[in-house]
């Protein structure tokens, strides 16, 4: 067979493509989109993804010190983890699974010293990242995501208003004021507005929206306080 230095021996792509295709791989993109465009099969990406594979080890004596778990959708709509350096957001590593089993086997294989080196490891709420980071990283304190913190507190008031909300008759005001405007109830008080009323035919009047969320939870103390504890 004729040989030439454009193409490897019994390989009809050339290298020029295969390095066009690892360029893209680089990029934020799908392995897909990047068969497309240089005209080969999505196996060849992952071929060509393959063979430069063992250029990239992963160094065990290095951990930043602020790191960030947590979990995304992949492959089969599979829950995959993820951890990022905390300063840059920059990728760490990428594992298929988010068990506890296969993170503590993960992290156990990096060194004392670069475990050490871990300060701080922000994440959600989910419970067993906190024993992973208790038994890997000795001086890391762990930092809840204000995210989540700011979540928890919007679902628990919006579950007690519709409770409040369903001891009232459909047809009363108290019951129409706390259904129909409820996204107002999940706003900051300082955005709603409080100048220009406007009429609503539920509860058959004009308001502000400041207004409709005032008289909505003076309905119950209980609303009210928690009301003032989200907003704080």
């Amino acid at each position: 067979m004729a040989q030439s230095r454009l193409t490897d021996k019994y390989c009809c792509i050339s290298n020029a493509s295969k390095l066009k295709i690892l360029s893209a791989l680089t990029e934020d993109r799908s392995m897909t989109s990047i068969a497309r465009e240089n005209n080969v099969s999505v196996n060849t990406v992952q071929r060509v993804l393959g063979n430069c594979s063992h250029r990239f080890i992963d160094s065990y004596e290095y951990l930043p010190a602020h790191l960030a778990f947590d979990e995304f959708k992949g492959v089969d709509r599979q829950l995959h983890f993820i951890c990022l350096d905390g300063d840059n957001h920059q990728v760490v590593q990428i594992l298929r699974t988010r068990y506890k089993k296969t993170l503590l086997k993960y992290f156990g294989r990096f060194s004392p010293q670069a475990r050490a080196n871990v300060k701080t490891v922000t994440m959600d709420l989910n419970f067993y990242y906190q024993d992973i980071v208790r038994a890997c990283f000795p001086n890391a304190q762990i930092v809840i995501d204000r995210f989540h913190m700011i979540q928890m507190l919007t679902r628990s008031f919006n579950s007690l208003r519709v409770q409040v909300m369903k001891t009232f008759d459909k047809r009363s005001r108290q019951y129409q004021l706390l259904k129909s405007p409820w996204k107002l109830y999940l706003k900051k008080y300082d955005d709603l507005e409080k100048v220009h009323p406007r009429y609503n035919w539920h509860y058959k009047d004009c308001l502000t929206q400041a207004q409709v969320v005032m008289e909505g939870i003076s309905a119950n103390p209980a609303l009210e306080n928690s009301y003032n504890l989200m907003q704080k």
